[in-house]
């Protein structure tokens, strides 16, 4: 459940930058005088969550890890389930017609076993998310947990970015009825759709093509994905820039987030560099 909800929370789009980035899920950065860090691109819901030889000689060589959350922290969970549902008493079955909401029901119970009314107050987006694991056609292994006992092989704590909170709130930003429109065609596809672009993104995850990704989920299908991008990730990114700078000032840094946030114009490693810091692909 923990590994569910974190995945939920996560991840986002991005608009495609003119000049396409080297292919490496790795970047060292360095330049005006910081400690040496790395950024590192992951994808939260994966079949393979082995890290190479590289990433792993990047952790020992940084004294602490961050990633989009502390996952560490006993108060995740709570914080999570404090912001799952929908606010101001809203509910699926107002944001749908009874056929919909039915269709909806009936596609649940056929994918996971269990119908929406137990689930109606939480946030849409929330619930599309629960259909991925079997979408994703193998046993989900986390990137995040791989690069956490890696770091704790080194006495390295895990820290976050940025709050539950925060993240949570993305998904208030996003109108309700988007959310529940874009359940609905899931529905009425048999979910297919949603399968078709995971095995994208996964693929392209595997070629380590940041600029790729970004572009796939700039044409998206789901409007959720390609049409609040500044939401999803544009924001978040300008948001942790000055977190990572006051970070990497300190000591060396692993930093782990979702990779659409490291392409695109927008993305962690450009906004880096127009601040005149190296950030180059480690292969």
């Amino acid at each position: 459940m923990k590994q569910l909800l974190t995945f939920i929370v996560l991840g986002s789009s991005l608009l495609l930058g003119a000049q396409t980035l080297e292919k490496s899920l790795l970047w060292k950065i360095s330049g005006n005088g910081i400690q040496t860090s790395y950024l590192y691109g992951t994808i939260h819901m994966t079949c393979d969550n082995t890290l190479d030889d590289a990433t792993k000689k990047a952790i020992a060589a940084t004294k602490q890890l961050y990633l989009e959350l502390d996952m560490d922290d006993p108060g995740m969970m709570p914080g999570m389930m404090k912001g799952i549902n929908m606010k101001d008493g809203v509910t699926m079955d107002r944001l749908a017609s009874p056929d919909d909401y039915k269709l909806v029901d009936a596609f649940f119970k056929k994918k996971i076993g269990v119908g929406i009314d137990a689930m109606k107050t939480m946030k849409p987006m929330m619930l599309s998310a629960m259909l991925l694991p079997a979408a994703l056609g193998c046993t989900p292994k986390s990137i995040e947990e791989a690069l956490m006992t890696e770091a704790k092989n080194y006495g390295e704590e895990t820290f976050g970015l940025e709050t539950v909170e925060e993240q949570l709130a993305v998904f208030d930003a996003i109108p309700y009825k988007i959310q529940m429109d874009e359940l609905v065609k899931s529905a009425r596809g048999d979910g297919q759709n949603d399968i078709d672009e995971l095995a994208e993104l996964v693929k392209l995850y595997g070629d380590k093509d940041l600029d790729a990704l970004v572009a796939a989920s700039e044409k998206s299908e789901n409007r959720t994905t390609a049409e609040f991008g500044e939401i999803l990730l544009k924001n978040r990114n300008q948001n942790w820039i000055p977190r990572i700078l006051r970070l990497i000032k300190e000591k060396p840094t692993f930093f782990g987030v979702g990779a659409a946030h490291l392409g695109g114009p927008d993305g962690v490693i450009r906004l880096l560099r127009k601040m005149g810091y190296t950030v180059e692909a480690v292969n």
